[in-house]
């Protein structure tokens, strides 16, 4: 895509999110196309922000996964709106992501865990996310004895692990274009679910 046009835009975010992300996707320097920056808000209005994986989306929003108990989780749990910043420098895109979150539900997150690779469902497990630990030998030892006591058997999702949706309320795409007059297309939900488009200045 050479431009970005209020009036070429398609009617919904989701349509050029998907241009976008699958130009991302199939861009040979671009190594984790779903990488994403979160960012929260705790009770005292302090934000703090990391990088997450975008494991799946969709008309409902943006689904990532984490530990319940992490820090991101208990701002979320506090604070339920967030921001996501996807950025990819190889083709000059910026998509901003802003609006409610709420977890995903319990099937959802048990589908997904059993995809993830055995060494990262015990990883979920041995972890307290966010916590101080003594060392690292301790979370290695930890995850030692779980995969032991699993055996071969199949890992069952641990009730503090799983998804979270965010609904999005805003999605800004950004393009850079020369001269720094990038170009800036907002979306905004509107109360009867349609979304309305509007060129911001760069």
């Amino acid at each position: 895509m050479t431009d970005l046009s209020e009036s070429s835009a398609p009617r919904t975010p989701l349509q050029l999110f998907q241009n976008w992300f699958a130009e991302a996707r199939q861009h040979p320097e671009i190594l984790l196309p779903d990488a994403m920056t979160l960012a929260t808000v705790d009770h005292d209005c302090r934000p703090s922000a990391r990088m997450v994986l975008l494991k799946s989306y969709d008309e409902r929003g943006f689904v990532f996964y984490t530990n319940y108990n992490s820090r991101k989780a208990r701002e979320l749990e506090a604070n339920p709106y967030a921001a996501l910043v996807i950025y990819w420098s190889q083709l000059d895109y910026q998509v901003r992501v802003e609006g409610s979150v709420a977890r995903v539900s319990n099937q959802e997150s048990d589908v997904y865990f059993q995809t993830r690779p055995r060494e990262s469902q015990i990883g979920a497990l041995a972890s307290p996310q966010s916590e101080v630990v003594t060392s690292r030998e301790e979370l290695e030892t930890r995850a030692r004895e779980l995969d032991a006591f699993h055996g071969n058997r199949r890992i069952k999702r641990p009730e503090h692990w799983g998804g979270y949706r965010l609904q999005p309320a805003r999605i800004e795409f950004w393009k850079g274009r020369p001269g720094r007059l990038h170009d800036r297309i907002l979306y905004e939900r509107q109360a009867n679910g349609d979304w309305s488009i509007q060129r911001l200045a760069p």
